[in-house]
Order: C-alpha cells, then sequence, then structure tokens
C-alpha cells in the first residue's frame, strides 16, 4: 500500500491516538450494528481480556516429574509384553535404555526449544551411538562402542528384524538383531509419548496413544502364551486414567485462574474439598475401572491369543539340501576308519542322530521340507530351546573332524545348544532346529574344528512288554509315493495275523533281520549295491537272499510299516559297538554309521527298530552273482566322440563367468539392503518436515483467500508475526500492532514493520472495506518484509524457522493464548483504550489498568470471552 493512499485513508477515517470526534467520522463510514462490527467488539474484549491476563506461567518442576514419571511407567508397562518372546532380560535392558534415551532428548527439546527436525535427527543419532550396546551388543568393541557391524546391523534391523522376530524360533534373546525391536519402537513411543506430555499443555492426553501402541506392538509381535496379561492391562489403564484425570484437573485450575478478572477467587478450604472431592471421584473411579476388568478378566473363557508369527511360513527350503542317507555308502566306504567327530559325555546305549527323514518319493528317503508337522518345520533357534520332553538330562561336548555338511550331530531332544569354536558367532546365526524329529542343521555348514556343546533329554527306552499294550499314536504323516508293490504284499506276510501293532512291527523287523543277509557291497564283500529308490528296494525283496546294509532294510521296513497304516520314519545316525560310558570322549568313524526306523507308540514317543541283520550275517556264493559283470559290459557307453574333448575349458570358463555374476550380485544386493535402510531413515526424517510446511502453507493460503478483506489484512500482518517467531523473535500477546512492530523493528531495522503495521491498522479499522487492489499491495509488502527478515539470519536459523512449530503451537483455543490482531483492551472504565479511535487516554505501552470487578464478592469468576470462530486466515482455529 503507498505512503499517499495511506494517509489518505488515514486522514479520512481516524488517527489511532485521536480523539472521539475522530473516532465518529471513523464509525459514520460503516453502517451501525452490523454483524462484522459485532464480531470485532467481541474479538477486541477477547483480546483485552488475553492481554491482561498474560503468558500462562511455566509449570513446576514437580509437575513435570509426575508427568515424566506417569509416561516411563506406561511405557515400561508396555514393554513387558515383549518378555514371552524373548525371554530372559536383554529385551528389557534394551527398553529401558530405549526410555531413558527418550526422555533425555524430550527435556533437551523442551529446555533449547527444539523443533521435530531436531528432534528426529536426535532420535536417530541417539538410535545409531546407543543401539549397539543396549540392541546389539556382540557387535561392538567392549559391549559398547560402535563398529561398522553395529551400524550394519542396526540400520537393517529398521527393515529385517521385524521379519526375524516373527520367524525365529522363541526366545529371540539370544538373536542380536532381534533386540532392536524393542529398542526402536521403545524409543519412537517414547520420544512421541514425553514430547506430547511435556510439551502440549492442554492435549497432554495425546502421550497415551504412542504409549498404547507401543502395547499393542509388543502383543502382534509375541507369542500365544502371555506374561500376565490381565495385570499388565489393568495397571497401565490405571495409570493411564489416573494420570489423564489429574491432568485435566490442573488444566481447568489454570483456566480458572487465568479467567479471573480482579476476583479473590473461593477461600482456600473451599478449594481444598473441591480437590479432595475430585481426587476421590477420580480414584474411585480407577478402582471401579480395575474391578470391571477383572471381573471380565475372569469370566471370559481362557483362550489363546492369534499373533502375527502364526501368520508366517518359515524362510528354510529344505530341498537345497540333499537327504544324507543318499551317501550312506560313502561312510563306510571311505570313512570306515577316519574319525568323523568325537564326543563326550554320550550316555551308555544312546543314539546320535544326524537326519530324521519321513518322506519317500521312489528316488530318496528325505526330510519333507513342505512346512507340514514332523520333520518338514525348521526354525531358527537361539542358545536356549524350549523342551517338555522327559527323560534323562545330558551334557555332550562335540568337535568335528572329518564330518562335512549341514546336519549337526545330535542326541535325544535339544535343551540348550552353543557353539564354542573359532565359528561360534557365524554358526550360531544360521542354527534351526526342528523340536518334533530333534533334527539340528547349520545352512553355513560343518567343517573340521568347529565344536559346540548341548544339554540334551534323552528318552527313557521301553521294553516289549511294556509297549505290547500301548497303541499307536495317530499322526499326520507325509504322502509316500513310487512304492514298489512287492512290498505291500510282503508287508501282510511278514506281519503275521495277528493285531497288535508292536507284533506287528516287531515281526517285519525280525522278518527283514533274520531272513536277510548283510553286506555293504565293498571290496571282499558279496555283491550289494548303494542307493535306496524303489528299483532298489524291489530288488531286494524279490531276490532269492535279501543282500544290503542298513540304508535298504531301513527303507523297506519303514515303507512296510507305513503300508499298514502305521507311522513311521527313518533314522540316520551313528552308535558305536561298544559304548565307553558318559565321562569318556569317544571317537565316532565311518564304521559306526547306521539307519533305523521309529514307530509313535501313544504315551512314549519314537521308539528304534533295528531290521538290517548282523554284520556277521552274510550271504553264501551264489551262481548268478557273475551275471552282474556281463551286464555291466554291456550297459558300458561307447568312448566319446574326439570333438566333444574341447567342452571342459569352455565349460569351466562359463563357470567362472558365472561365479563373478553372482559375486557381483551379492554385492549389488548387499549395496541395495544398506540404501534402503537409509533411504527409510530419509524417509522418517523427511516426512514431519513436509508435513510442517504444507500446514504452513495451507495457513498463508486461507489468509491470504479469507472471505473478508479486512480479515485479509489481518492474517497479512499475522504472517509477519509469525515469521518472526519461528525465527525466535518473541512478541507479548495480547498488545497492539503498532506495539509489536516496535519490538520487531528493533529485531529487523532493515524491514518496514512500522509502516505495515500503520496501514493494517489502517484497513481494518478505517471507514468501509480495503479495495482487493489495496489488500494485493498490502500482501506484496508482507512478502517483502517476510523475506527480509530470513535474510537477516543465517542459512541455518531460516532452516530451523521453516521447520519450527513455535507459529503453529501458540495460536491455539484456549485462556493465554495470543492475539495479534491489533484489537485493543478495555480501559479502567470499561473504553476500549488507546488502540481504539476516540479513547483520548493513550498510553506509551498501550495497556490501561483493568477494570474493578461488578460481580458480588465470593461469585464464581467469569469465563474469558473468546473471539468468535472464523474461517478467515489468522483466526485461532486455522492454528
Amino acid at each position: 500500500m503507498s505512503e499517499p493512499d495511506r494517509a489518505g485513508r488515514t486522514g479520512n477515517a481516524r488517527r489511532v491516538d485521536g480523539g472521539a470526534a475522530t473516532r465518529g467520522a471513523g464509525a459514520a463510514g460503516r453502517p451501525a450494528g452490523t454483524d462484522r462490527d459485532s464480531a470485532r467488539r467481541e474479538r477486541m474484549r477477547g483480546a483485552g481480556r488475553a492481554a491482561d491476563r498474560g503468558p500462562a506461567p511455566a509449570r513446576p518442576v514437580w509437575a513435570v516429574a509426575l508427568d515424566s514419571a506417569a509416561v516411563a511407567l506406561l511405557l515400561v508397562v508396555a514393554a513387558l509384553g515383549f518378555g514371552p518372546a524373548f525371554g530372559g532380560s536383554g529385551y528389557l535392558v534394551a527398553a529401558g535404555g530405549a526410555i531413558v534415551l527418550a526422555l533425555a532428548i524430550t527435556l533437551l527439546a523442551v529446555r533449547f526449544s527444539w523443533n521435530i527436525l531436531i528432534v528426529t535427527a536426535a532420535t536417530m543419532l541417539a538410535y545409531l551411538l546407543f543401539g549397539g550396546a543396549l540392541a546389539a551388543p556382540s557387535t561392538t568393541l567392549f559391549g559398547v562402542l560402535p563398529t561398522l557391524e553395529t551400524v550394519r546391523t542396526l540400520v537393517l534391523g529398521i527393515v529385517f528384524s521385524w521379519k526375524d522376530v516373527l520367524t525365529l524360533e522363541t526366545p529371540l534373546g539370544g538373536f542380536p538383531s532381534t533386540l532392536v525391536v524393542p529398542f526402536l519402537s521403545t524409543l519412537v513411543a517414547g520420544v512421541l509419548a514425553f514430547g506430547f506430555a511435556l510439551r502440549l499443555r492442554r492435549a497432554a492426553a495425546w502421550a497415551l496413544l504412542p504409549a498404547a501402541a507401543l502395547l499393542v506392538t509388543g502383543i502382534v509381535f509375541g507369542t500365544r502364551e502371555a506374561a500376565a496379561p490381565v495385570l499388565q492391562g489393568l495397571v497401565f489403564s490405571a495409570v493411564a486414567l489416573g494420570w489423564w484425570a489429574w491432568r485435566r484437573q490442573e488444566n481447568r485450575a489454570e483456566s480458572a485462574r487465568a479467567t479471573a478478572v480482579g476476583a479473590s477467587g473461593p477461600d482456600p478450604a473451599s478449594a481444598r474439598r473441591l480437590r479432595t472431592t475430585r481426587l476421590a471421584t477420580g480414584a474411585g473411579l480407577v478402582v471401579v475401572a480395575m474391578a470391571v476388568g477383572l471381573g471380565a478378566a475372569a469370566a471370559a473363557p481362557a483362550a489363546s491369543r492369534d499373533v502375527l508369527r502364526d501368520q508366517i511360513e518359515p524362510p528354510l527350503d529344505l530341498h537345497d539340501y540333499a537327504s544324507p542317507l543318499v551317501g550312506f555308502r560313502s561312510f563306510v566306504r571311505d570313512e570306515k576308519d577316519q574319525t568323523l567327530f568325537t564326543v563326550h559325555g554320550l550316555p551308555t546305549g544312546a543314539r546320535i542322530r544326524l537326519a530324521t527323514l519321513d518322506s519317500y518319493d521312489g528316488l530318496v528317503y528325505n526330510v519333507a521340507g513342505d512346512g507340514s508337522s514332523g520333520s518338514g518345520t525348521f526354525t531358527r533357534v537361539s542358545a536356549d530351546i524350549p523342551s517338555d520332553t522327559a527323560g534323562d538330562k545330558a551334557t555332550l561336548d562335540v568337535t568335528i573332524d572329518q564330518l562335512t555338511g549341514v546336519w549337526i550331530p545330535d542326541a535325544g531332544y535339544l535343551d540348550t545348544f552353543r557353539f564354542t569354536g573359532g565359528r561360534a558367532s557365524e554358526l550360531a546365526g544360521s542354527l534351526h532346529y526342528n523340536s518334533v524329529t530333534g533334527v539340528a542343521l547349520t545352512t553355513d555348514g560343518l567343517t573340521a574344528g568347529d565344536s559346540y556343546t548341548m544339554d540334551v533329554t534323552i528318552p527313557p527306552s521301553y521294553n516289549d512288554e511294556q509297549l505290547s499294550t500301548r497303541g499307536i499314536e495317530n499322526l499326520s504323516m507325509p504322502r509316500s509315493t513310487g512304492v514298489p508293490d512287492a512290498l505291500t504284499s510282503l508287508a501282510t506276510t511278514y506281519a503275521g495275523d495277528t493285531s497288535v501293532p508292536l507284533d506287528q512291527v516287531r515281526n517285519i523287523a525280525s522278518s527283514l533281520s533274520q531272513g536277510g543277509f548283510f553286506s555293504h557291497g565293498l571290496e571282499g564283500e558279496a555283491t550289494s549295491r548303494a542307493g535306496h529308490g524303489a528299483e532298489r528296494i524291489a530288488s531286494l525283496v524279490s531276490a532269492d537272499q535279501m543282500v544290503g546294509d542298513d540304508e535298504q532294510y531301513s527303507v523297506a521296513m519303514a515303507l512296510m510299516v507305513r503300508s499298514l497304516g502305521i507311522p513311521a520314519r527313518v533314522v540316520m545316525g551313528f552308535y558305536p559297538a561298544e559304548s565307553a560310558g558318559p565321562d569318556a570322549t569317544q571317537q565316532i568313524t565311518g564304521d559306526d554309521v547306521h539307519a533305523w526306523v521309529e514307530v509313535p507308540f501313544d504315551g512314549v514317543g519314537w521308539m528304534p527298530f533295528d531290521p538290517t541283520p548282523p554284520k556277521d550275517q552274510v550271504p553264501e556264493e551264489q551262481a548268478p552273482k557273475p551275471k552282474a559283470d556281463p551286464k555291466a559290459q554291456v550297459l558300458q557307453p561307447p568312448p566319446p566322440p574326439q570333438e566333444p574333448a574341447e567342452l571342459p575349458p569352455d565349460i569351466r570358463t562359463d563357470d567362472t563367468d558365472q561365479q563373478a555374476v553372482v559375486d557381483d550380485n551379492s554385492m549389488l544386493g548387499l549395496i541395495l539392503l544398506v540404501g534402503g535402510g537409509i533411504l527409510t531413515l530419509l524417509v522418517v526424517l523427511l516426512v514431519p518436515v513436509l508435513v510442517i510446511s504444507l500446514l504452513k502453507a495451507r495457513r498463508r493460503r486461507r489468509r491470504r483467500s479469507a472471505p473478508v478483506p479486512a480479515d485479509r489484512l489481518s492474517g497479512g500482518w499475522d504472517e509477519i508475526v509469525d515469521r518472526a517467531r519461528d525465527l525466535g523473535t518473541p512478541t507479548t500477546p495480547g498488545v497492539t500492532r503498532r506495539e509489536t512492530a516496535v519490538v520487531l523493528a528493533t529485531a529487523f531495522p532493515q524491514t518496514p514493520v512500522i509502516a505495515a503495521a500503520s496501514a493494517a491498522d489502517t484497513g481494518v479499522f478505517g471507514p468501509g472495506e480495503p479495495s482487493p487492489a489495496e489488500v494485493e499491495a498490502f500482501w506484496t509488502e508482507v512478502d517483502g518484509i517476510v523475506a527480509g527478515m530470513g535474510e537477516a539470519r543465517t542459512p541455518w536459523q531460516r532452516l530451523r524457522a521453516r521447520l519450527s512449530l513455535r507459529s503453529l503451537l501458540r495460536r491455539g483455543r484456549g485462556p493465554g493464548r495470543s492475539h495479534d490482531h491489533g484489537t485493543a483492551r478495555p480501559d479502567a472504565a470499561g473504553v476500549p483504550g488507546s488502540s481504539r479511535p476516540g479513547s483520548g487516554a493513550p498510553t506509551p505501552s498501550g495497556s490501561t489498568p483493568p477494570a474493578a470487578d461488578p460481580r458480588p464478592a465470593g461469585s464464581e469468576p467469569p469465563r474469558a470471552m473468546e473471539p468468535p470462530r472464523s474461517d478467515s486466515a489468522g483466526s485461532a482455529s486455522d492454528d
């Protein structure tokens, strides 16, 4: 707005410090009694009362401490929900440390008025600096100092730790990356909850939302069995209701003090009685709520809850690993006298299990690998493995020598398992276990020098007399295919006429053991082909003499038993010919490898059966034996042509290139994972920035497009004041525009803020409505002033101002809010003060003594009259 226009409007209407005549002239320019004039007078009165009240006093230290204690207790109760899934105390250390860090960040934010960007950056910095010691101590130096591995674990854990929590076997405390879940979720919930509780005066109840979200997170990522859910819910509800009731009482008391104008208020005795009544009422509500909760919990039927881990499929694909039974003959042929591993503590008569196989497809007996019950379900486990198997306890120490592969020799059922060799940490991260079959494997594979210690439970043994009274346990087994037809009819013959399941199984085992002959097919032994495919098993039972070893006889018996409708499985493992006792260290060689059959009985579990003939039960020389040599000669392939001789170099070259591609892809995958974690951090960091910018842009647009032209001018001045606040220049609530302009002119001397304040007053209080051209000119001047304010500050200060929440939070509803519309306060006689035309009594500060309270003594102080809500920019409802 130009200077002549401003002077003309001022001379035609009135001067702010003019007399009643000028005010009358200004009033004559507008119709009296209009709704707009009435609304403006109400806003002036509300602004005067706000000025008399002044800014809300700071809360005492004890109140802040009580808020912090209540929120911390809510977070602790919520974090206890992670207990059933994680076990131990690691999750408590991670969650407790996160609560302390969140409180420290919030206190610093309150002390130094940090905006949301700084709070977010401080939270991420605390996560990276302290996350190693609290959530991944095994990756740090001395358990405290973070390393590159710590940063990698924490960054990738933001994305992948949630999947690990759902797919790994509980308890999860032994996996370093999983503790990121309770640490990160508690840290984020704590920063939000403490921030809402300590930085919001009248909306502190928002702090209950992140605390409740943490409580739900512990439930969703937990197990079906909860730890004292009723007590946890009641304590959380009681603390939340009690704290919320106390904050409401505090806000009401603050509102009563703020709205009192010259009134002495109720006497101290009445105030004490009122507080006591309200506290008693609140305590009664909490007690009633807890009683209702206990009654509902007692009446509700006990049922397990659904959690996310029940909906997740195990990630291990067992089809990537060959059945160990395929290599059975290689143990006795190539490693007969070589030490595969040594074991100390093996009880007398106990067997070492390598793999349990229950799926047959006509080619190989293998682990099901389909996620079904039985051998198909393997999950990652930590050192502690939950087990409810009854039996004798034992501790075994195993050291690997020549044994290789993914299958881990163990015995019985595991209670604890700890690698102790040089690759302990590497192997521990790839340990998988099947609690149904008792089989363990490591996806990294065993090598010479690896060692481990395991606490196991060896199931008791039962004799035939004890088993004869028990039936067969009804279990679901994987379907077998490709079974030779000869086995079905032979199984019925071998089982006999008995209907007792134990007798049927024993008869089949005895028929194979007594009617067959033993041979590994090695040099100097009777011919015995390796393998256990359908053709090999059919030839075994259809030959004049059955000749084979554990591989063929165990498969034949398992298939026969299953053809009778009885569950059976093949187990491959080791046991020495003579046990040296649990106090000795025994060397297990390739000659100690065996395979046997297990059948489940009600109440006792899987019992072993040995269908293999004794080693000294060998066949006599037979005439048909030489037939194998001509047959083999007939099937010999012709010599290969000369041309393919050049293929091996090409094949090796292709393999080399393919390996290079695989390595490049692995490196690319790692880069993508790290980049994804960093991108997630940037998204978390930038989303609040975008939200703040959009809120401020929306506020500016609504101010500039307000339906009333005078409100557009008022909104323009509000834009200047809000910019100053964001840049760190405070303004006094309730004073006139010109008084605020004096303060801003001192902080920003290069900007014409005084002229802008005068122009805003002229447009708002002058006769008639400002024209669109005047409004547009004023906003052009506002844009220049806002830009000039930023140029007077450093780039870092300008960035902080754009992300500051001061201007968004200061303009709220309720007592004590600021009013920057230039409206005046009532003077001692109840007449508008110096900033209103016609007052005739200006004061340097623009304020006047408060009016005497005309109410009778002892009456309740009135509420402050709030300005009417408006859709115009700059109003309280917009901010």
